[in-house]
Formats: C-alpha cells, sequence, structure tokens
C-alpha cells in the first residue's frame, strides 16, 4: 500500500515547542485523513530543530464509494419543511428526491445520496493547507510582504518549504501538489544549514532519511539524544570525570542541534567556592550546558569501581568514538551510575571546573574556539553568580529602618538571613491582595507551626524526652497497598534509616517547639536574596545553605528548604519533625486562606496548586504516622486570619435583637459560636463570600477526602473500602440503647501536646457546645487509613465475606422498612423473643459492641474487626430460623430493632452498604 511523506521545513523552531508540535501535526493529518474515509497502517513524527516530519504508512490510495439514505418528511408537509430536507441532502429540487410508502406514515420523501470515492492525493492536497493554516502554534508569527495582507499565512517561525510524496514501494512516488501562500510543495529537501545547505531530491521516507543522514541531519530526535549522552559521558570519561545527568536539558539540548557534537569547556576553580547548584543552574540556563564531578577514587584495597551492563572498561578508547557516517553511539564507560539528584544534593562527588556543551557543526580546528567561547560567556555568569553569593552573605545598607520587623518577629539583625526576613516585612511584599503580605503570612504559618511541633514530635518520636532521626521518605520495607507497613496496622511507626542529607537530627521534644517558629519565620527569608532573585527554582535550598551559615540548628535549615515539599505524588516527604510541623503549617495556611477567599479549585483549574498541597498534607500525616485532627488545624490557621490577630477577616455577628454586627473575635472557638455568621474582609474593596466558617471547614474536609481518595487509590486501595470507612465516620451519632456512645465530653477542648492520642469523638479537639461543626471522626487521616487497612484485610477472610453479606441483608431489610414508614423500636426488648437465634443474636451484638468499642477507643482496628466477626454465626442462624416481618406489630419492631443494632455495631468501623459483594 502506498505511503505519505509530508515535511514542514522553516527557520528554528524553540526547542520546548517541537516534541508537542510533531505531536499535533502527526494527530491533525491522521484525523482528518481518517474522516475523509482513508485508513493506514501506522505513523511516526519527527522533528529537528528546522523541520516537522510525518511519515504514514500503508494509506489506502482511494477512499471507498459511499451510499447512504436520507429521510425527509411527509409528501404533505408544508414547503418550508420540503426546503429544509433539500438544503440538508443537498438536492436542488425535490425531483431529485424518491418517494417511499409506509403502511403507517404514509408516503414519504427519500434521497438516494451516492458519494464516489476520490483518489488519496486529492484528499491530502485538500486537508494538509488548512491545517497548516490553523495550526495550534502557542506562538506564530507572519514575515515577508505577505504579513502585511490580512489572513496570510502564520507559523512559529518563517516557513520555507513543504516535501510531500505519496505513493507504494514499487512505484515512483508522486508529489502531492498544493500550495500555500506561495509555498508549493515538492520532493526537495535542504539538509545541514553549514555543512549541507544545498537542495536534496527525495522519493520516499527511507531515502529521505538517508540522504538527510549524508547531508549532517539526524532526524530522529531520540538518536540525537542518545548520541548526546553517550558522547558526553565518553568525553568526561576521558578527562577523569563523571557527567551530571539531566534529561530536561538533554531534551532540550536535542532540540538544538541537527548534526551534534560534543565538546568539553573549562572555568577557573576559584568558581567553585559557589553553591553546586548555583553553578549548574547558571550553566544549564545559560548556555545550555551540562556539569561534571570529579569521580570518587577508590580507597585502597576497594574494588575500583567497574562499568556495568554494556559499559565499557577503563581500558576502553578515552576519547568518544563514534562512526559519523552510520552515527553508531559506543556504549558509555561510565565509573558512577546515573545521578538523579534532588534539590539541594547535586552529587555526592564535588563539581569540577569542566562543563559539556554540545555544538552544531564539526568545526575545522575541533571546537576549540567554540569551547573557549563558551567558556567565556560561563565565566561572566559565573562572576555574576559569585557576587549574588557573596551579598546575599553580607549586611544590608537599610538595616536602620528593619528594626520593627525585627522586634516583631525576634530576629537577630547581625545574621544575614534574619536582615533578608526583615525585609520582606517591611517591604510589606504581597502574598495575595486579599490575604495580605508575606510578612502576615509568616506570622501565621510560625503561630500555626508552634501548635503543630509538639503534635508531630509525639508521633513521630516514641521515646520520651527523644526525637528519632527520620530519613528523608525512605520508604517502609514492609509497605502494603495502602502505603502502611505491616506493624503500622496495629499502630506501629514505620522503622527507618539515619538521615542521609543531615544525619540523625535528634533534638529533644523540649527544642521542637522552639526550633519549629525559628524554621517558620526564616522560611520565606531567602525570597529577597539575590541568588534566588536570579534563579527563583532554588528557593528552599539557598534558605537552608545561608540558614547552616550563620549556625542554625540543622533541623531548622533542613525545614527551610523541606517545607515545600512534597512538590508531586513522586517527590519525597519531610520526616524530621521541625520540616513536617513547618511543612504542614505552610501548606494548611495556604488551603484555608484560599477556601476562606472562595478560590477554590474548579475543573482542571488550578491556579493555586492546592490540590497539590492538600495531597501534600495527606502523604505527610500519613506516611510520618502523624495524628492530626484537621477540623480544629483548620480552625486555628483560620482564628489567625481574623481581626485580633491576621488583621485580614472580621466575623459579622448575629445579635439579640436579631440585627448583625461586625467585629474581631477573641478565640478560634468564638469562629464556630451559634451567633457567628459569615466572615468579611477588613479590607476597602475586598469582599468575602457569605460563607461561615463552619461551612469553610466543612467543605475543605470533603476537599481533603477526595485527596485521600485519590492517594489511597494510588497505594492499591479499594476504593469501596475507602467510601465505607468515610461514609461511616460522617454519619450523625444517635446511639440505640445498648450502644457505646460516642458523644464527646463537654468542653471537649484541644488535648495537651504530651497526650499521645486524640479523643475518639465525633468532633476531635471541637466543643458541640459552641456550635457543631460536622458530627464526624473523618478529620483524622491516619485512623482513616488504618481503618480502610483493617477493614480490607477483615473482608479478606471467610468470616468477613459472610459477615458482610448478613449485614447488607440486614441493612437493606432496615432501609426498606424505612421507607415504608415501618414501626421500628427505639430499643431491643429481650422479653419480645420467640426464637433461640434471637436470643443468641442478640447477646452476640452487645458482646460485639462493647469489645468493639473498647478496641476503637484504643484504635485497634483490626481488634474491632475481630470482635465484630463474632457476629457472623449468629447473623445466619437468625435469617434461616427467624420471620422479621411477623404477624404480631410489636414483635416485628423488636426484630428490626435488632437488625438496625447489627447495623449500627458494624457502623462503628465502616457503611458495609458502601461494600461491593
Amino acid at each position: 500500500m502506498p505511503d505519505l511523506l509530508l515535511e514542514l521545513r522553516s527557520e528554528e523552531i524553540p526547542a520546548r515547542m517541537q516534541r508537542k508540535a510533531a505531536g499535533d501535526l502527526k494527530k491533525l493529518l491522521t484525523d482528518d485523513l481518517v474522516e475523509a474515509g482513508l485508513t493506514y497502517e501506522a505513523a511516526r513524527e519527527y522533528w529537528t530543530p528546522r523541520r516537522l516530519a510525518l511519515d504514514i504508512r500503508g494509506l489506502t490510495a482511494r477512499s471507498k464509494d459511499i451510499s447512504e439514505e436520507i429521510k425527509g418528511p411527509s409528501t404533505k408537509a408544508p414547503e418550508q419543511a420540503v426546503q429544509g430536507f433539500l438544503r440538508k441532502a443537498g438536492l436542488a429540487s425535490i425531483a431529485e428526491a424518491h418517494v417511499h410508502s409506509d403502511s403507517k406514515k404514509g408516503d414519504f420523501y427519500v434521497a438516494h445520496i451516492a458519494k464516489p470515492g476520490r483518489p488519496a492525493e486529492q484528499i491530502i492536497a485538500e486537508l494538509v493547507p488548512g491545517i497548516i493554516r490553523n495550526f495550534p502554534w502557542p506562538k506564530s508569527m507572519r514575515w515577508g510582504p505577505a504579513s502585511a495582507k490580512p489572513g496570510s499565512l502564520r507559523w512559529v517561525r518563517p516557513l520555507q518549504s513543504i516535501l510531500c510524496t505519496f505513493g507504494p514501494e514499487t512505484e515512483e512516488p508522486v508529489v502531492v501538489d498544493f500550495e500555500i501562500d506561495g509555498i508549493r510543495s515538492g520532493n526537495v529537501t535542504y539538509g545541514h544549514r553549514f555543512h549541507a545547505p544545498g537542495a536534496i531530491t527525495v522519493r520516499r521516507f527511507d531515502d529521505y532519511v538517508a540522504k538527510l543522514e549524508a547531508a549532517k541531519v539526524v532526524l530522529d530526535a531520540d538518536r540525537r539524544k542518545e548520541i548526546i549522552l553517550a558522547d558526553a559521558r565518553n568525553v568526561a570519561f576521558a578527562s577523569g570525570l563523571d557527567l551530571v545527568e539531566d534529561e530536561g536539558l538533554l531534551e532540550e539540548v536535542s532540540g538544538l542541534v541537527e548534526w551534534p557534537v560534543v565538546l568539553m569547556g573549562e572555568f577557573e576553580q576559584d568558581f567553585l567556592a559557589i553553591p553546586a547548584e548555583v553553578i549548574r543552574l547558571t550553566i544549564r540556563a545559560n548556555q545550555k550546558c551540562f556539569v561534571t564531578t570529579r569521580q570518587i577514587s577508590p580507597l585502597e584495597g576497594e574494588m575500583s569501581p567497574q562499568a556495568t551492563e554494556g559499559v565499557a572498561s577503563r581500558e576502553a578508547p578515552a576519547s568518544p568514538v563514534r562512526d559519523r557516517e552510520s552515527r553508531q553511539v559506543v556504549p558509555t564507560p561510565s565509573g558512577l551510575p546515573a545521578i538523579s539528584p534532588s534539590r539541594g544534593e547535586i552529587s555526592q562527588s564535588p563539581l569540577s571546573n569542566r562543563f559539556i556543551l554540545t555544538a552544531n557543526i564539526e568545526a575545522k580546528d575541533g571546537g576549540k574556539e567554540i569551547a573557549h567561547g563558551n567558556g567565556k560567556v560561563v565565566r561572566a555568569r559565573l562572576s555574576d553568580a559569585l557576587y549574588f553569593w557573596k551579598t546575599d552573605q553580607g549586611d544590608l545598607p537599610d538595616l536602620d529602618q528593619l528594626q520593627a520587623s525585627a522586634q516583631k518577629f525576634r530576629l537577630d539583625l547581625k545574621k544575614p538571613l534574619d536582615q533578608r526576613m526583615a525585609r520582606l516585612d517591611h517591604l510589606n511584599v504581597t502574598f495575595h491582595a486579599k490575604l495580605g503580605t508575606q510578612g502576615e503570612r509568616v506570622e501565621r504559618i510560625a503561630r500555626l507551626a508552634e501548635e503543630l511541633a509538639p503534635i508531630v514530635a509525639q508521633s513521630i518520636s516514641p521515646l520520651e524526652g527523644e526525637m528519632a532521626g527520620r530519613p528523608e521518605g525512605v520508604p517502609s520495607a514492609g509497605a502494603t497497598r495502602s502505603g502502611l507497613s505491616k506493624k503500622e496496622e496495629v499502630g506501629a511507626r514505620r522503622e527507618t534509616t539515619p538521615s542521609v542529607a543531615f544525619g540523625d537530627i535528634s533534638p529533644s521534644r523540649g527544642e521542637v517547639t522552639a526550633l519549629a517558629r525559628r524554621a517558620a519565620v526564616l522560611a520565606k527569608a531567602d525570597l529577597t536574596t539575590e541568588v534566588v532573585g536570579e534563579f527563583p527554582e532554588l528557593q528552599g535550598a539557598m534558605g537552608r545553605k545561608y540558614a547552616l551559615l550563620q549556625g542554625e540548628h540543622p533541623s531548622v535549615a533542613a525545614a527551610i528548604e523541606e517545607h515545600y515539599k512534597p512538590q508531586g505524588p513522586s517527590d519525597r516527604v519531610p520526616t524530621d519533625p521541625v520540616s513536617v510541623a513547618v511543612a504542614l503549617a505552610d501548606k494548611l495556611d495556604t488551603l484555608v486562606g484560599f477556601w476562606a477567599i472562595d478560590e477554590k479549585p474548579t475543573g482542571s483549574k488550578d491556579p493555586y496548586a492546592l490540590r497539590r498541597a492538600a495531597l501534600g498534607v495527606v502523604r505527610i500525616l500519613v506516611e510520618n504516622g502523624v495524628r492530626l485532627p484537621l477540623q480544629r488545624q483548620f480552625l486555628n490557621s483560620l482564628f489567625g486570619l481574623t481581626f485580633n490577630r491576621g488583621n485580614r477577616f472580621s466575623v459579622v455577628w448575629r445579635a439579640d435583637d436579631e440585627g448583625d454586627f461586625t467585629t474581631g473575635v477573641g478565640s478560634a472557638d468564638d469562629l464556630i459560636s451559634e451567633r457567628a455568621g459569615s466572615l468579611s474582609s477588613e479590607i476597602r474593596g475586598v469582599e468575602l463570600p457569605d460563607h461561615s466558617a463552619s461551612e469553610i471547614i466543612a467543605d475543605l474536609l470533603s476537599f481533603f477526602h477526595d485527596r485521600l481518595k485519590v492517594y489511597l487509590r494510588d497505594q492499591g486501595a479499594r476504593h469501596d473500602l475507602i467510601d465505607a470507612v468515610l461514609a461511616a465516620g460522617s454519619r450523625p451519632i444517635s446511639p440505640l440503647e445498648g450502644e457505646m456512645s460516642a458523644k464527646p465530653t463537654e468542653g471537649g477542648a484541644v488535648p495537651p501536646a504530651s497526650h499521645s492520642v486524640a479523643p475518639p469523638s465525633a468532633l476531635p479537639g471541637i466543643s458541640p457546645s459552641r456550635g457543631e461543626i460536622g458530627q464526624s471522626s473523618n478529620d483524622d487521616l491516619l485512623q482513616i487509613v488504618r481503618r480502610v487497612e483493617a477493614l480490607g484485610s477483615f473482608l479478606d477472610t471467610e468470616d468477613g465475606k459472610n459477615l458482610l453479606a448478613g449485614t447488607k441483608r440486614a441493612a437493606n431489610i432496615v432501609v426498606a422498612e424505612e421507607k415504608k414508614a415501618t414501626a421500628i423500636a427505639s430499643s431491643v426488648e429481650p422479653a419480645l423473643f420467640r426464637e433461640d437465634a434471637e436470643k443468641t443474636l442478640f447477646a452476640a451484638v452487645n458482646q460485639a459492641e462493647r469489645q468493639a468499642g473498647e478496641a476503637i477507643q484504643n484504635e485497634d482496628f483490626s481488634a474491632a474487626m475481630l470482635a465484630l466477626s463474632v457476629l457472623r454465626e449468629p447473623v445466619d442462624s437468625f435469617f434461616e430460623k427467624v420471620l422479621v416481618n411477623d404477624e404480631d406489630q410489636a414483635v416485628r419492631a423488636n426484630r428490626l430493632a435488632l437488625l438496625a443494632r447489627i447495623r449500627a455495631a458494624t457502623d462503628r468501623v465502616a457503611d458495609f452498604s458502601k461494600i461491593a459483594g
């Protein structure tokens, strides 16, 4: 079958646009061809800096003939309906239509349409110009004299030629002829801009690739990447260095060259005093070059690092070897594994003063002048970076104006990072128009971090007076489908090794609160540094370096960098207690603030990355085993934004005379009092939605549940088990007689920091007497995860499967009778029992409720499931021997109450009606 070759050659296309543009070209053309009645076997796109190419194999030579019937109106229909039918069918008059008869509907018009197939060349010639004119470039331009005319062609860079051939392998292909803005398609392309600028006539794809290769153009972008990477490794190895690999940079560089030639440049050793991250970003951002590290020399008696899996030994040639005709890539003789650095840790080895660059030509002098010229530019850029680095360690010129800010945050203006924090506050840098300045936000985060630090420390550190050193994102060896280790299923913590990044940090519990506040105060200070101003992606990482230079505690320095983490599902979570407290405070303040001003994610739009922040909170809590009542923390964070503390919001209160007045609040609990209404802004011109604090908190908690579902599903948990646990936790508490009450004690305030277990109430930490936010035990995400884990394990057993079936049957009967308004007794009366199975089930329910309630209070959900398993046989026996709908109304109501007790007992852990099976 025929093949189609299409090339659109232009001036240099920005590297970041090339891959997507080639994919768009493939999709647009193949979709249009299929819609036009053609089929194809395979299609693949290619791109270089100067061309987009498409190879479509097995394209049908002609579209099929089409015959269809279009049914029209009745022959008695009004003229307007007949005219509409003619337009739809494309008929000139009604005489061209046929009349069909129907025994029920009578006579009606039918148009018989016959569309003969068309040659593929004709279809292609019609489609390609339209695709070119409407191509979805992010940015495009007009050029030349034609650009002055309306509707002139737009392309990302001036389009120079179009190559389009079509035909089978056994015949001479034809040129698909079309023209667009004076550019006529043909069978001619051009090679490398400098090495082979002459015209090249091609026939089909194989011929096209071979001739481009001979003209110094490597068409396949992935091959260019392989060549660059292999040659870069070889060049570095030849100088006793290792390449610091960078996939993003490799992708970009492969889009800058058509004939990659790898060279090595260098700069002065003195510049190595600059942090490695800054050197790497300077060279990467400005010159698109790779950095190298010095190879680690093995100690005497150790085995020398040997290349692995197809990698040449050290006896291999030192220089890069490649057959320039075949462009075969030589395997890489690297002595170290590939480096995949995290922010703040470029490599275990120190950087060298050599860098790898990729030229687009084979210079006559071997590239010496090219390397020298790049070195001059790199030295200039590094000189700037060195100036920034030294400036950030010096005193600011306006220290006398920063005294007020220093006093507010208890800063030491003798320290450079403290000076930068004072300046950030003094300059009133806006965080968000409705949420205030960065200084105000830092104050809120610091206060919240102080409150969170003891809770985090208690959860992470099991020993009195000691804080366990935690690794950075090291997963548990026995991780299960829910993300928890087997020990964690019954409440144990994850065992891990000390952190590589900053050692075994063990501040005492008494220090944690102070360290958390100090870290929170300095967390945003590096935003005003010169280095971060030049390289915003280094925020946090530079703050950590500056903190260590001025003698801050390692936990404080680590928290400054890690409070931004995790920044995605694959990013590690902070595990040092101080880092965890500050990261949680930062994310909770962001989420609560944007919820308060009603700037929530909508559909695919999430400009403030709130989904990522919520998922970060979920991962931090679950993967570190931290117990945290979220509703209380939402309330505390919202309180930080109110009039008396944050000077941002106030509350509309309902007065005794049914009117209202606006003022601040004295405590967090005032926000959820019975008279508290919606929030209002203290800033002129800023209006807030008509939502109370309770409504904001409830909506945000629901958002967290959605993020938790996403997280657990990614871990392999069943969606129905998650729904079952969440549904049980959110159900209002109305215990029948004999059940253990889940009513919180009066004035259920937040437990002291030393209390290791959160209250098992429906409203953790929030007194219902001061306005109930919502009776839910679902604000403890770790508890939800453990309940899902226990439920999954229980339902994998035979007892679990049978109990599920019996419980769902009992629940369905109760629900059906409730819908019919059938009388159900308020309590179970043993005197009305007539069958032994009723008595046995009643005793089993009492036992299960008591034991399950005790297990739940101890948060041993596996034990709670075990307690419920005793119901299996009594439930089965009850349904076999007892007729629920007894003729005696009192007996029937009593039996229905007994079934309701079964549902209530199991609902303490999960709503079994939500579980499939």
